[in-house]
């Protein structure tokens, strides 16, 4: 398992990416990458208004910081969100709002492109008709790349997208370009690779922690644990939006997002069993869900050149969202609000 610098996770660098005072629009602001961006917006010093619908977020992750933002709870397919975008002058625009993962775009393809591409074509069509500068930071996805048999993906190699919502994060690339390129606005997608963290309650980190504290028989695992993937702690994704916020040309042009803390699942299984001391025995389906690659590597050489490195190494990542899985997990069993 290869790993950045050992940094305490759950903190974002202290610098404010001259945030301080600026009007900053967070769609998805209630979520797993989205709360944890509006907390490291409101640490900087800016005017934070979150936009979410709570489909698959819950307000209570905005707990730390709910009294120093501006909530909105609104879908950006309502008529509500263009009027809300039209009234309030932006700086800048982080659009996390969306289907935020693959087996519901395979099971729901057409709800995937109404959330993924329509959603992001409305925002970019308001802002271009109210003739905003706002910097807009559009998230997408590894997923866009496919299955390539590749190591070190650049932004220049294929994409092949092997999902619907690989197709759909594609799209809103690049309508994003193009608005970019024909009204000028300014904009840049990050393709992020499997973020993981406090607060995510899907995906493969909180999956597997939810079979190996769930008891102590065999635990079954998608696939054959030779899949790899770049794993991305959440505050280095906020960290690394905030610097694309900051320094970026913003004309329409992509950033890897990763870690640069490739390992494979068979290696994450075991480094996760080893943090909660569980001796479950661990059996491989040896198959993976569809739209899954069966490997992710990110080349992340034009995101570095605008200052930024990842900080949390993957180990101290999973002990902390070790850490917060057990709390969350506590508060579930005595019928807490999460």
């Amino acid at each position: 398992m290869t790993g950045a610098n050992d940094h305490h996770a759950g903190t974002v660098p202290a610098d404010d990416r001259g945030l301080a005072g600026r009007h900053v629009l967070v769609t998805g602001g209630a979520g797993f990458i989205g709360s944890h961006m509006t907390e490291a917006l409101v640490a900087a010093g800016a005017r934070v208004t979150v936009v979410d619908d709570l489909r698959t977020s819950s307000v209570t992750n905005l707990d730390g910081c709910r009294d120093a933002i501006d909530y909105v709870e609104d879908d950006v397919l309502d008529d509500r969100f263009e009027s809300l975008v039209r009234s309030r002058r932006f700086d800048v625009v982080v659009h996390l709002a969306g289907n935020p993962y693959v087996p519901p775009s395979v099971e729901r393809p057409w709800d995937d492109f109404q959330l993924n591409l329509t959603g992001t074509l409305r925002l970019l069509e308001t802002l271009r008709k109210t003739g905003s500068r706002a910097r807009v930071l559009l998230a997408s996805s590894a997923a866009v790349y496919g299955d390539l048999d590749v190591d070190g993906l650049t932004e220049e190699h294929p994409t092949v997208p092997i999902s619907p919502y690989g197709v759909s994060k594609l799209g809103a690339e690049r309508y994003g370009a193009v608005y970019a390129q024909l009204y000028g606005l300014r904009v840049a997608s990050l393709r992020y690779f499997s973020v993981y963290g406090p607060r995510q309650k899907k995906q493969v980190v909180y999956d597997l922690l939810g079979k190996l504290l769930g008891g102590t028989g065999d635990v079954l695992v998608h696939g054959d644990g030779t899949q790899t993937r770049d794993f991305n702690y959440v505050t280095d994704v906020v960290g690394a939006t905030l610097a694309v916020a900051a320094s970026a040309p913003l004309r329409g042009e992509t950033y890897n997002v990763a870690g640069g803390q490739v390992c494979s699942i068979r290696e994450l299984v075991e480094t996760l069993a080893g943090l909660v001391g569980s001796a479950a025995r661990i059996r491989w389906s040896g198959v993976v869900r569809p739209g899954d690659p069966q490997r992710w590597s990110a080349d992340w050489r034009r995101l570095a050149a605008l200052g930024w490195q990842p900080r949390v190494s993957l180990r101290d990542g999973l002990a902390s969202t070790v850490s917060w899985y057990r709390t969350y997990a506590e508060r579930i069993e005595n019928r807490q609000a999460v």
